[in-house]
């Protein structure tokens, strides 16, 4: 409730919250256009490897061009601009630059980048939720070791659900379930670049195709962002993921906690404690009323009668016994937002959300049947999707993380709907990512990925 007088303060100080940019997509696009706005936070750089793209990036992002015509950060900092630059190297190396908020969506530089930023004693913001299903684990103990922010980025739906079960148990609630909603159907997760603008013609205007990257959308169709999001959630909050991921439930926003409660209570769930992404399409293909596919959710049990009786009292969109209840948020801002965890990080030293421990995993699971000698194409590809799995059984079965299933060649065919492990392709042990998640496998042993002790669900 105090980020803005904090910021207020810096700004009157003349020691505004310094931040660096790296990746203007979507995102950090959307972070930009408000953080030019945000009295006592500075954009002191933008690295993108396309300069030209960044550069008209911010004009679309209504920047005035005076604003992004710094030639150096020594002249950012002097006139309070901003330098756009191919270099990300530039922002680690610059002291004055306080967070980093790494939005490239790339698996490997968001790994790469975090580590750089730790060891330049900076915050990071993880716009890259990607490499945070990956990694995400061992990157916040790092900082943490290190002293720094390692966090979710607000306006992301992982963060505003970690929010939700925040709230929740600190109001003394015990939480069944949290998650999100979205628009899927069985047949997503065949879906590919070429075919998803089958689904996504019937429920998105899109006059200019050219103006949208269809393997990144198809990431959000085939059900891997969604496996990917709860992936971090879980990881954060101590909920972890049923033993065969989502189930993409149909429901409205005033039937969640009919069906986002545990099967032996006539829900959904096969126990307590889980997360689950709810569906805006019912199974028959109709759209389902009042859906949740823009939101946020988490579903509570009132534990007393009194409880329960105060759910009906407050219109807690309770199930139809009253022994739980739903509260959601119906959107959610995406970049605009993302000020918020930059100031958290940068004036409470918190996270809007971080990892602290590995209990969920990614995994890469075929589309169709693979062949032996194919190269995987990753994430929103045509070869396979991310189904969010226990982490205990990804290291049992030494699982594929998704986010590392891209450029690697098959060595053997693998059937429609399997689990792909390291030891089915072929992959480069040095590389720097890999390395990355081996480490963290090695330090979240089997025995440390579970569960949080039932007292603390």
């Amino acid at each position: 409730m105090n980020l803005y007088s904090k910021l207020l303060e810096r700004d009157a100080a003349g020691k505004p919250v310094t931040v660096g940019v790296i990746g203007a997509g979507k995102f950090g696009t959307m972070f930009l256009s408000q953080a030019r706005l945000t009295r006592g936070m500075h954009v002191a750089g933008v690295a993108d490897l396309d300069v030209a793209r960044a550069r008209s990036q911010l004009k679309t992002a209504s920047w005035p061009a005076e604003a992004y015509a710094a030639k150096s950060l020594d002249d950012a900092h002097k006139a309070r601009t901003t330098v756009v630059t191919d270099s990300a190297e530039s922002l680690f190396a610059d002291p004055r630059i306080e967070v980093i908020v790494e939005a490239t969506g790339v698996p490997g530089a968001g790994i790469h980048h975090c580590l750089q930023a730790i060891a330049s004693a900076k915050h990071i913001v993880m716009v890259n939720v990607e490499a945070d299903a990956v990694a995400g684990p061992l990157l916040a103990r790092k900082a943490k070791a290190a002293g720094v922010v390692y966090s979710l980025a607000w306006g992301d739906q992982p963060a505003l659900i970690c929010e939700h079960v925040d709230w929740a148990r600190a109001a003394g609630f015990k939480v069944i379930c949290a998650g999100k909603g979205t628009r899927y159907e069985p047949h997503y997760h065949k879906s590919n670049p070429d075919n998803v603008w089958d689904i996504l013609d019937k429920y998105l205007n899109i006059s200019d195709r050219k103006s949208i990257n269809p393997k990144m959308f198809n990431s959000f169709v085939d059900g891997t962002k969604s496996g990917i999001e709860m992936t971090a959630v879980c990881n954060a909050t101590g909920l972890v993921p049923q033993s065969d991921g989502l189930h993409f439930p149909p429901a409205t926003r005033f039937e969640l906690a009919d069906v986002c409660k545990p099967k032996s209570d006539g829900g959904t769930l096969e126990k307590v404690g889980v997360t689950e992404v709810t569906s805006s399409v019912y199974r028959d293909g109709g759209d389902v009323p009042h859906h949740l596919a823009l939101g946020t959710y988490v579903v509570i049990e009132g534990e007393t009668d009194y409880a329960r009786r105060c759910f009906k009292e407050y219109a807690m969109l309770p199930d139809k016994t009253a022994k739980y209840a739903a509260l959601y948020r119906p959107i959610h801002m995406i970049g605009l937002e993302l000020g918020i965890s930059v100031a958290s990080c940068a004036l409470r030293n918190e996270p809007t959300g971080a990892p602290t421990g590995f209990r969920s995993d990614v995994v890469a699971t075929a589309k169709r049947d693979l062949k032996a000698g194919e190269m995987l194409d990753g994430e929103g590809g045509f070869c396979v999707w991310g189904k969010q799995t226990p982490a205990n059984v990804s290291l049992r079965d030494e699982l594929l993380p998704l986010g590392l299933a891209h450029n690697v060649k098959l060595k053997r065919d693998i059937p429609e709907g399997g689990a792909l492990k390291w030891a089915d392709v072929v992959y480069d042990p040095k590389h720097s990512a890999v390395k990355v998640r081996r480490e963290m496998e090695s330090a979240f042993g089997r025995r440390n990925v579970g569960a949080e002790p039932a007292a603390s669900i």
